[in-house]
């Protein structure tokens, strides 16, 4: 095979809001952190540990401005697209290299009422946890029967 393929999928959280930048010719590009976590049980603690691997991903034009209006920070979103490095240079002239997911498609998985919910329970005042019941255990509560 003589061809190439550059090409990223990911699902994740939206770790900000979408930070939008316009250019004078009308077009603009949408930025944003986005989390996926890996999770597994270290085999020698029996302890569960989660790993968090942060990207950065832009959107041009249309795109960025449907994912401005429409995602929230936590919200969860499926990204296709490609990696891309970008060179650039810092307040005292060091080169630096940032890779970004030039995104092409996106998918919104966290639906509205799930994405209200938690801007409610955001502003909401934390309540204090109750003492589970003596001969209970705490995770009987979830049951729905």
């Amino acid at each position: 095979m003589s061809g190439t393929l550059n090409k990223v999928m990911l699902i994740g959280h939206l770790g900000d809001e979408v930070k939008m930048h316009y250019f004078e010719g009308g077009g603009c590009v949408g930025r944003f952190p986005l989390a996926t976590n890996e999770t597994y049980t270290n085999k020698s603690t029996n302890e569960r540990v989660t790993n968090t691997e942060w990207h950065n991903i832009v959107l041009r034009n249309k795109a960025a401005e449907i994912c401005e209006k429409y995602l929230s920070k936590g919200d969860k979103v499926y990204i296709e697209g490609r990696l891309k490095t970008r060179k650039w240079q810092d307040e005292s002239g060091n080169d630096r290299y940032s890779t970004e997911i030039q995104a092409n498609e996106f998918t919104f998985l966290t639906t509205k009422k799930e994405s209200e919910a938690a801007s409610v329970n955001a502003q909401a005042k934390p309540e204090v946890a109750k003492p589970a019941t003596p001969g209970k255990a705490a995770s009987d509560d979830d049951l729905p029967f």
